[in-house]
Parts: C-alpha cells; sequence; structure tokens
C-alpha cells in the first residue's frame, strides 16, 4: 500500500481533514454575515437629538396652516429644527381622533434649537407658506380643520405673533388676514399614520435610513428633513445636499442614510 493509500484508510486522517473544512466552512460562514447589510439603523444616531440635556434647550412652536400632512412637511428641513410631529389643537374635544376631531384644527408642532433659530423666523414661514387670508380652509381643503391658527406660549411669544400678523395685514387692504392667535392648551398628538406623511409615500428613503419603527421614525431629526425633501418642500440648498448624499450612497451600494 502506498503512503497515499495509507492515509486515505487511516481514520485519523479522515478526522484531521473534516476538522480543516469545519473551520474552512466557518470562516467562509463568518465572512458572508460580515457583510449583511443592517435592516434599521442603530438607535443611537448623530442625527437624533436625544440626550436629556439637548432636549432641555429646545423650544417648542403649534401652528395651523391647511392639511397637516404638508404642514409638517415645510418646518423639517428649516435650520435649527431638531423635530415635527402633526396633530390637534385649538378646540375643546378631548382626545380628537382624525375621524372626529370636533373643532380642532390640523396642526403640527415644531421643536427647535433657539440657539439657531427663533419664533421670529417661524412665523416668517409660517406666513409665507399658506394663504393666511383664505376663508374656512386651505387651498382645495375646505373646513374648519384647515383654519389658520397661531398657538402661543405666553406673552412675548403672544406679541410677536400680533405684531406679525400685524404686517401681514398691512401688505393688502382688499381683504382680512383670518389667522387667528390662541394661547396654546393641549396639543393632542396625531394618529402614527399621519406621522411623516410625506416621507412614508417614499418606500425608497425609508429604506435608506433603515426601516426605523414608528416611535424612532416620529423623533428623528433626519425623518423629519427627509418628509420634507419628499414633499420637495427643503430650501434648494437642503435639496441638493440631500440629492447627493443619496446619489452617493447609491454609488457605494450602502443603503443606510444617517445624516447629510
Amino acid at each position: 500500500m502506498s503512503l497515499s493509500e495509507r492515509n486515505l484508510s487511516n481514520p485519523h486522517h479522515h478526522h484531521h481533514l473534516f476538522i480543516i473544512l469545519s473551520i474552512i466552512l466557518l470562516l467562509n460562514t463568518t465572512t458572508v454575515l460580515c457583510i449583511r447589510l443592517p435592516e434599521r439603523v442603530p438607535r443611537t444616531t448623530v442625527s437624533d437629538v436625544s440626550t436629556s440635556d439637548q432636549q432641555q434647550q429646545l423650544n417648542t412652536a403649534v401652528f395651523a396652516l391647511g392639511s397637516f400632512w404638508r404642514s409638517e412637511a415645510i418646518f423639517g428641513c428649516l435650520d435649527g429644527v431638531v423635530r415635527t410631529s402633526v396633530g390637534y389643537a385649538g378646540g375643546s374635544k378631548a382626545n380628537p381622533e382624525y375621524r372626529s376631531l370636533g373643532d380642532h384644527a390640523e396642526s403640527v408642532k415644531v421643536e427647535y434649537d433657539p440657539r439657531l433659530t427663533s419664533f421670529s423666523e417661524l412665523l416668517e414661514v409660517f406666513w409665507s407658506s399658506h394663504d393666511a387670508r383664505q376663508v374656512f380652509g386651505q387651498g382645495p381643503d375646505v373646513g374648519n380643520q384647515y383654519r389658520s391658527i397661531i398657538f402661543t406660549n405666553g406673552a412675548e411669544e403672544s406679541h410677536l405673533a400680533a405684531s406679525s400678523k400685524e404686517r401681514e395685514q398691512a401688505k393688502s387692504r382688499s381683504s382680512v388676514v383670518t389667522t387667528q392667535i390662541q394661547q396654546l392648551e393641549t396639543f393632542y398628538p396625531a394618529e402614527p399614520e399621519h406621522q411623516k406623511f410625506e416621507l412614508k409615500q417614499n418606500p425608497f428613503l425609508l429604506q435608506l435610513m433603515g426601516n426605523l419603527p414608528q416611535e424612532e421614525l416620529e423623533r428623528s431629526n433626519l425623518a423629519a428633513k427627509l418628509n420634507s425633501y419628499a414633499a420637495e418642500l427643503c430650501p434648494p440648498r437642503s435639496q441638493k445636499q440631500i440629492d447627493a448624499k443619496i446619489n452617493e450612497i447609491m454609488k457605494k451600494g450602502w443603503p443606510v442614510l444617517r445624516d447629510f
């Protein structure tokens, strides 16, 4: 019997071959697992502001200016805006719902960093983003729920809102600015399906973000920006920045967008 034949018939030799092949297969399997793409972004990302210290620095503004789907997209991409969400405010009905909101108005809550933007600057966006002279609705959306309202927190914001309304009225006396100014009582968050509505119409963008769970999506700074981007309501500079980032990711083949 030759040396090679003895090796093949040796049970110990077979055992050694089995161990070597197992190691090779394990290494190959590990390599495959290492290049699997994540299904969603980890909880902590550079685009989310979630620590208690950062949350304490944020101010909140609430506006009603027509359909809250579009309203949320108007503010999400602005410098200094950290988070946006939609809901109901301005009425007396407790726990309103989309199909039963009573005398509430569809509203958007804007959480912003006062070091980067101000209530006055948000007021400017409010006035320029809808027709404050239209009665009982906005554009094709007709009804009391689409009325124009500035909600205020305290005397200073009430003064700023009133002054801005006077300036808006002074632009033309041919019609009356119908915007109401109300002290904010309660903001009732809307149902999950209405949050980041424009973004949810674009599954490709959701996939780029890593398919965040609903709770994280609602609080995500990046989701607020992409919600505006999906509606093509970002400022031109921001719109171009996001375009470039998405193109870069697509070229690299890495499907998770974390910031821009």
